[in-house]
């Protein structure tokens, strides 16, 4: 087989091998985090997750029109199980909140000496303790948006990522890739679902 040919045949499979792969490292993750959690080996896994959910994702987002819905829905479920898994325990609001504030005072420099409209001389915004209110007003409204915001992702992150909903996740993807590769259609097909749904899944 001649590179042509492997590229050809990795194109036509992807969905398959992305399936396969993704759900091998959600079992291999669960099972490290059941047997130590804090071993280098699940959090080797863990950073591996990462980076192939990262690929998982970008294939989901550019080749979902040519898969079945039941297969991009697969690969984009796993790829942010295992996106989210390294960062669910990291505050990003606070984070996000103190690169606004940083940002905000600094910008707020740029007030001194300047009138809104010619009229409205606005320098009181660049001194003093109106600066530094201001700033963090403004890291708190930050804060406010990306909590909620985080708090509804971090939700179904550690809802996913409870690691025999894992485990389970990586056993469907498996069976999944092996029944696409087998030629015998998806696990869709075999399950009590309404013919209509079927077509569209």
């Amino acid at each position: 087989m001649d590179e042509t040919q492997i590229i050809d045949w990795l194109q036509a499979y992807l969905p398959q091998i992305i399936l396969l792969l993704g759900g091998l490292l959600a079992v291999c993750i669960a099972l490290a985090y059941a047997k130590d959690k804090d071993g280098g080996k699940y959090k080797a896994l863990m950073a591996v997750g990462f980076l192939f959910g990262v690929a998982m994702l970008f294939e989901a987002l550019t080749m979902y029109t040519t898969w079945r819905t039941i297969t991009a829905i697969l690969v984009a479920l796993t790829a942010y199980t295992l996106i989210i898994r390294p960062f669910r325990n990291v505050n990003f609001s606070v984070i996000a909140a103190m690169i606004v504030v940083a940002f905000v005072y600094i910008w707020l420099a740029s007030f001194d000496g300047y009138s809104l409209f010619g009229a409205i001389d606005l320098t009181f915004l660049s001194q003093g303790w109106v600066r530094i209110i201001v700033s963090f007003i403004a890291g708190a409204i930050m804060y406010g948006i990306c909590s909620f915001a985080e708090a509804i992702v971090k939700f179904f992150g550690k809802l996913l990522n409870c690691w025999p909903i894992l485990f389970i996740l990586g056993l469907v993807c498996i069976a999944e890739a092996v029944l696409m590769f087998m030629g015998y259609g998806s696990l869709i097909d075999y399950l009590s679902v309404p013919e209509s749904l079927k077509l569209n899944l």
